[in-house]
C-alpha cells in the first residue's frame, strides 16, 4: 500500500516483532515488558497504564524512534503516540517529565522518526554545509553519526544533494506530534544542554516544513490541512511568528480564507482564521495583512458563515485590527458596522454575543469619525468645484469647510 494513503488504524493492525528487537539488543528487557503490557490492548486499559506510568512509556517510544530505523516499526510507534495524544492531548506533557531530563526528546522526531526532510534544506544549500556538520558530528557518539548517515542515505543527499521525497505518513505524524510536544513544553525548560536539539532549531525546522507544505503539498488532500493544524498550535510562539513572516508565509494563508460548507473545509477555514488572529498580535504580519486581500475575505466569511467558532475567531481578529492603521476605514467601507448589527440579532452563544457590544461600539466610533471626515472632504471637493464655476467666488476655505464671509 502507498504510505501516503496509510491510516493509523491500518498501521496499528501490524504485528511488530518486539522479542527480536530485544534479542538484537535494540530494546531492553524492561522496554519489552512495557510494550507487552501496552501493545494490542483496549483503549481503557492503555489509558490506565499511561495514568500510572506515562513517562516510562514516553521514554520507551522515544528510545525506539531513536534506535530503530525499520520503516514499518517507526510508523507503528508514531501511530501509537498519535493515538495516545489524539485521545488526550495533555499527555504530550509526558515527554517533558523530569525522568526524561537526560533525553533529547525532540531529536528522534526530527531524525530517527523520519522528519529529516526538515533538515534537508539546510544540507542541500551547499556541500560545505554538509562537510561542516559531518566533521562536527564525528565528535559525538557513533550512534548519532550512524543514524544521520542512514538518514542522509535515505534522502540521497550525500552524493547528489537531491531533496528526499520521504514517507508522508511518517512526516505527517512527526510534525503533528512534535508540534504538540513543543506547544506544551515548560517555559523554564533548558534546551541549551550540550548535544541536545535546541527549541529554536525545532521551531525553525517546523516552520520551514510547514511553508513547504503550504506552497507545494506532499499529499494532495492532507498536506495543507496538517500544515494549518500545526501552524495554529505553534503561532503563539514569538519565534514561529517571526520565522513564518520572514519566510513570506502570510500570503500562503490568504487564499484559504473563503466561506466553507463541508465539515472538513469548515475546520480548515477555522484553523486558518485562527492563524490570522494569532498573527494579528504581530506588527510585521499586520503590515502585510493591510496590503493584501485578507480583510475583504474575512468580511465574506463573517457574512456567510454559520459556524459559531469561525465567526468568533474572525470577530476577535477584527477587534485586534480595528485600531491599526487604515483597517478601521477599510472595515467601514466594507460594511462591517452593518454586519455587526446583523450578527447581534442572530442566535449565538453568550460567549459570542459578549464580543458584539464592544465590537459594535468600536465600529460605531470608527464609522462616525470616518464617515464624518469623508463627508467633510466631499463638501470641500464639491464647494471647490462650485468656486471654479464662479458660484461661490466670495467664499473662503477654512480647514475642511468652505465658509462665506458674514456667515
Amino acid at each position: 500500500m502507498d504510505q501516503a494513503e496509510l491510516t493509523t488504524d491500518q498501521v496499528l493492525r501490524r504485528d511488530i516483532p518486539w522479542e527480536t528487537y530485544m534479542t538484537t539488543k535494540l530494546i531492553t528487557g524492561t522496554c519489552l515488558q512495557l510494550l507487552r503490557r501496552y501493545d494490542k490492548r483496549s483503549e481503557s486499559y492503555r489509558a490506565q497504564l499511561l495514568e500510572d506510568d506515562g513517562p516510562a512509556y514516553a521514554l520507551v517510544f522515544v528510545n525506539i524512534l531513536r534506535d530503530i530505523f525499520k520503516e514499518e516499526t517507526v510508523e507503528y510507534v508514531l501511530a501509537l503516540i498519535d493515538e495516545m495524544l489524539t485521545a488526550n492531548p495533555k499527555r504530550a506533557r509526558l515527554f517533558h517529565d523530569e525522568s526524561l531530563a537526560n533525553e533529547d526528546t525532540y531529536e528522534p522526531f526530527l531524525i530517527g522518526g523520519g522528519m529529516a526532510v526538515l533538515l534537508n534544506d539546510n544540507f542541500q544549500k551547499s556541500q560545505s554545509n554538509f562537510r561542516f556538520w559531518f566533521c562536527h558530528l564525528r565528535l559525538h557518539e557513533c550512534r548519532k553519526m550512524v543514524a544521520l548517515l542512514l538518514v542522509f542515505k535515505s534522502m540521497k543527499c550525500i552524493d547528489i544533494g537531491l531533496l528526499g521525497k520521504g514517507n508522508w505518513f511518517i512526516q505527517e505524524k512527526c510534525c503533528k506530534i512534535l508540534s504538540l510536544i513543543v506547544s506544551v513544553r515548560p517555559k523554564t525548560s533548558d534546551s541549551s544542554k550540550r548535544g541536545f536539539t535546541t527549541i529554536d532549531d525545532v521551531l525553525k525546522g517546523l516552520v520551514d516544513w510547514l511553508c513547504v507544505q503550504l506552497k507545494k503539498p506532499s499529499h494532495p488532500t492532507r498536506g495543507i490541512p496538517i500544515a494549518i493544524n500545526c501552524l495554529a498550535a505553534l503561532l503563539k510562539e514569538p519565534l514561529v511568528r517571526s520565522s513564518f513572516v520572514q519566510a513570506d508565509g502570510v500570503k500562503l494563508l490568504v487564499p484559504l480564507i473563503t466561506p466553507a460548507s463541508t465539515q472538513q473545509s469548515i475546520q480548515l477555514l477555522y484553523e486558518t482564521c485562527l492563524c490570522i488572529w494569532l498573527l494579528s498580535y504581530y506588527e510585521p504580519a499586520i503590515e502585510y495583512l493591510a496590503t493584501s486581500r485578507t480583510l475583504p475575505r474575512l468580511i465574506d466569511v463573517v457574512k456567510f458563515s454559520t459556524k459559531e467558532k469561525v465567526v468568533r475567531v474572525v470577530i476577535l481578529t477584527f477587534r485586534n485590527l480595528l485600531p491599526k492603521g487604515t483597517f478601521g476605514a477599510q472595515m467601514v467601507d466594507l460594511g462591517l458596522p452593518q454586519i455587526v448589527q446583523s450578527l447581534k440579532s442572530q442566535a449565538w452563544s453568550d460567549e459570542v454575543r459578549a464580543l458584539y457590544p464592544k465590537m459594535g461600539e468600536n465600529c460605531d466610533i470608527v464609522a462616525s469619525h470616518y464617515l464624518s471626515r469623508k463627508s467633510q472632504i466631499f463638501i470641500g471637493i464639491r464647494s471647490a468645484g462650485e468656486i471654479c464655476l464662479g458660484i461661490l467666488d466670495s467664499c473662503i476655505f477654512v480647514g475642511l469647510k468652505w465658509c462665506c464671509p458674514g456667515t
